[in-house]
């Protein structure tokens, strides 16, 4: 067997076996395989597809391409994953949520790259909070409260690294065989037994349309099913910012405000969707409607809250900022965002919104880029709202002023408005299993 003999017959639209790509996924990720033979073999996959069963031996030669994290002592772990994108604080809000019930929760998290924030770059905006503990601290952590968020220690699926920044370079990233390889591979190596994804369909997500989200997701869920890790993909709007907020502490905020009762409708529905979901596969109950008066309770009863501050206390977090927000540093100037137009707001440029509160320092350009925990956007004005001219659309949160005033000149830019009255967007737009 050699690379040559595999990259002409995916040239050629051929089915890969086990073995094949196997060879391929070790051997790239060893170094025996050069970047421009992997390049030809990805194109040649971009170009003609996989099936279900190609897709899935490439995804578990992918998850076996370095550790496998172990979780079964822990019982039924069932993970949770988002593709990505703007305002996204829906991890730190639904775990506590999912530990009060008593599931589970067991879950590494990444940091944020591009116009997409990482949750483990937010739960560092909580002063003293340890992200970086090792994994038998971590299933300890899960054995004794219930609980823990850290970030990828492990040398998890280390060929999807090799790969996915290949597809960058070559321009093979919008495939959905690759994509699903890639999302599933890093599930299957965390070490959950059941997964619910939320795949984000809109202006601010990878997938633009949901004929593409759909796809995506019966790809994953095939693949789950193959590898006997049942999956339920929860399909989300991204056309506009989830909640309120954008930006590290900004988020945190957002968060504890939610677990206090105070959740913005968008985040509601979709914590709702995703954690009664995940219920149902931890064995805690079929019915969905049950499940989210379940997720209720224990927001209103505080469960859920305590359960988020037993987590922060135990990872070295200072809970004085969980019990009082106020304490959290605020960025040097808040700059108010003053529409010079009436009418009801018809969309947002979800993406290019990301994309600002990183140029103010809220998230990663390049890997090197450091954080600034303070700044961000904080959102007053969403699709379907109505808006007169001198309304304020939203808060530029920055710590050098003429960077602040920039971004709040290009955040108008990115509304826009209509004399006809606009329906709110639907914030759940499909299940998938």
């Amino acid at each position: 067997m050699n690379i040559l003999e595999i990259i002409a017959k995916k040239r050629d639209n051929k089915i890969l076996t086990k073995e094949e790509l196997n060879f391929f996924v070790e051997n790239y990720t060893n170094g025996n395989i050069t970047d421009y033979q992997a390049a030809a073999l990805i194109m040649a996959i971009y170009i003609n597809g996989m099936n279900y069963e190609e897709t899935t031996n490439l995804t578990l030669a992918m998850a076996n391409s370095g550790e496998v994290l172990d979780l079964s002592e822990l019982g039924k772990v069932v993970d949770k994953h988002s593709t990505g994108g703007i305002g996204d604080k829906i991890t730190l809000i639904l775990m506590p949520i999912i530990a009060s019930l008593g599931i589970p929760a067991a879950k590494m998290s990444g940091r944020g790259l591009g116009f997409t924030g990482g949750t483990i770059d937010k739960l560092e905006s909580i002063p003293g909070y340890n992200t970086n503990i090792n994994i038998s601290e971590f299933i300890d952590n899960v054995k004794n409260i219930g609980i823990s968020l850290m970030g990828q220690t492990l040398n998890l699926a280390p060929a999807d690294k090799k790969i996915y920044a290949l597809r960058d370079t070559i321009s093979c990233v919008e495939s959905i065989p690759l994509i699903a390889s890639s999302i599933m591979s890093k599930k299957i190596a965390a070490g959950a037994e059941k997964i619910v994804l939320e795949v984000t369909v809109g202006s601010g997500a990878f997938m633009k349309n949901i004929k593409d989200a759909e796809e995506l997701s019966k790809t994953m869920i095939g693949i789950g099913n193959l590898a006997k890790k049942e999956t339920i993909c929860v399909l989300t709007n991204m056309n506009e910012p989830i909640g309120y907020s954008i930006g590290n502490s900004l988020e945190v905020i957002e968060a504890v405000e939610a677990l206090n009762g105070n959740m913005k409708e968008d985040v509601k529905e979709i914590i709702l969707a995703l954690g009664s979901y995940m219920m149902m596969l931890a064995g805690k109950g079929e019915n969905i409607e049950e499940n989210k008066n379940k997720i209720m309770e224990n927001i209103n009863n505080k469960k859920a809250l305590q359960k988020f501050k037993e987590l922060v206390k135990n990872q070295g977090g200072d809970v004085s900022y969980i019990d009082d927000i106020s304490k959290f540093e605020k960025a040097r100037y808040v700059i108010p965002v003053v529409s010079e137009k009436d009418g009801y707001i018809k969309s947002m440029d979800n993406e290019k919104i990301g994309y600002i509160s990183s140029s103010l320092g809220a998230g990663r350009l390049k890997k090197e880029d450091k954080i600034n925990n303070k700044v961000g956007i904080t959102i007053n004005k969403k699709i379907g709202d109505k808006v007169n001219s001198e309304e304020i659309l939203a808060y530029i949160h920055s710590d050098d002023y003429d960077i602040g005033i920039k971004a709040a000149q290009k955040l108008k830019e990115c509304y826009e408005f209509s004399k006809e009255y606009i329906e709110k967007q639907k914030h759940i737009l499909g299940i998938i299993k």
